[in-house]
């Protein structure tokens, strides 16, 4: 048993990966120049609608860190993942917002994505983050920005990231190079 009191099977985490990779692989949903054009938006609804598939992207992610003490889910589609494994792991979940959606104080970072830029925040008081270790999730790593600025969030409240996961990374982008030492898991990589 986990320290979470998580049963442990004899799955690795690339068996896992790689169950989760089929279901994210046959349901996912691609939409060309959405948002914008030129971008090549994943639609992974139906992954998280399907019972069996969502699933599997969980306990993938659980595997990743199954010591963590708090999952954080970076808005908006990684509240989902967040949550999920969270219970799972037997944790508290965080979720990390969008600017300008949590009452003050906030710790706040600023980055930019493959079509504009953004910022991310987290409650800078009321959450004990010092010394706490945290699996930081998300849906798609593409530029990296996003899940940078989630972990340097974590990093300035005294937390430290020790996995972050992503159930889609486009790696001709080459966010993973923007990442931290931590290690990042990524379902399907294109």
């Amino acid at each position: 048993m986990s320290k979470h009191g998580i049963a442990d099977t004899a799955e690795t985490v690339e068996q896992r990966t790689a169950r989760a990779a089929d279901s994210v692989q046959g349901l996912t949903r691609w939409h060309d120049d959405f948002p914008t054009p030129g971008v090549r938006f994943a639609d992974l609804t139906p992954v998280f609608a399907d019972a069996e598939g969502f699933r599997t992207v969980l306990d993938c992610f659980a595997a990743c860190a199954p010591d963590a003490d708090l999952v954080a889910g970076v808005d908006a589609r990684g509240f989902l993942l967040g949550a999920g494994v969270a219970a799972i792991l037997g944790t508290g979940v965080v979720a990390v917002r969008k600017a300008g959606k949590l009452p003050p104080p906030v710790i706040s970072r600023e980055y930019t994505l493959e079509y504009g830029s953004a910022a991310l925040e987290i409650p800078a008081d009321g959450i004990e983050l010092k010394g706490r270790r945290v699996l930081l999730l998300d849906d798609v790593l593409a530029t990296g920005g996003t899940l940078a600025a989630a972990a340097e969030l974590f990093h300035a409240a005294g937390a430290e990231v020790v996995a972050a996961a992503v159930v889609l990374e486009l790696g001709f982008l080459g966010g993973r190079d923007r990442q931290g030492d931590y290690p990042l898991t990524s379902i399907v990589k294109l």
